[in-house]
């Protein structure tokens, strides 16, 4: 359970926020605070006022797995095999554990032929793919994907959201422009100016956005077959 309360920092001005477990799309305009909130929710930044907890503890104090919308800003080491294992140096896992867990969120990402590949030879969708392995080989309780998928060709858009919906974490957050992708997450909330205004299931939320260019174009055409 994500709990904001009385949060306040740059744009955002949350007064009060619950986000369970599962899948959970986050959307809204550019420069609506999305960003920001998710950032805070892994640690990366702390709140000038108010409060924001995961599972009753500090974003700091959890395991959570950042993919970010630039996968360059994360990378540290040269070959994805590397890159994939350093989270589980850095947590002093036994070696064994390392190469199997490594070799698992390989073939989970379909990203295994790239083992041996130097990061920074990778294209802008192989790059986002072991980044988010890196994140899930850590075995997440919170895993956090800020608009990871505008840089996937429909292939890698797919093996993604496969590994989504293999719940990879107890609980995922992914920021999304696409909104079929946020169309078939268990919830949607909706940031406007530094608030989430809307919360609920992608119907509940949706129907408030029908007029807008945020709503799923497969809804639309749906609706008019």
């Amino acid at each position: 359970m994500i709990r904001a309360h009385l949060l306040q920092h740059r744009l955002l001005d949350i007064e009060s926020l619950r986000i369970g477990g599962g899948h959970t799309a986050i959307i809204g305009p550019n420069g609506s605070g999305k960003t920001t909130f998710l950032k805070l929710c892994a640690g990366i930044e702390r709140p000038a006022q108010g409060d924001l907890t995961l599972s009753g503890r500090a974003p700091r104090d959890v395991t959570v797995g950042w993919v970010g919308e630039v996968p360059d800003n994360n990378f540290v080491f040269r070959t994805v095999a590397d890159e994939v294992a350093s989270g589980l140096w850095f947590q002093r896992r036994p070696a064994e554990t390392i190469e199997s867990t490594v070799e698992r969120a390989l073939s989970e990402t379909g990203t295994t032929h790239l083992r041996a590949r130097s990061t920074h030879t990778l294209s802008g969708g192989e790059k986002v793919l072991v980044a988010c392995a890196a994140a899930i080989a850590l075995s997440p309780e919170v895993l956090i994907l800020d608009e990871t998928d505008t840089h996937l060709d429909r292939k890698a858009a797919d093996t993604l959201e496969t590994v989504i919906q293999g719940r990879p974490a107890p609980a995922i957050l992914q920021c999304t422009q696409d909104m079929d992708t946020a169309s078939r997450a268990d919830r949607v909330v909706y940031f406007e100016d530094g608030r989430p205004r809307y919360i609920g299931t992608p119907e509940e939320v949706f129907c408030y956005l029908q007029e807008t260019e945020m709503y799923p174009p497969l809804w639309r055409i749906a609706a008019c077959i």
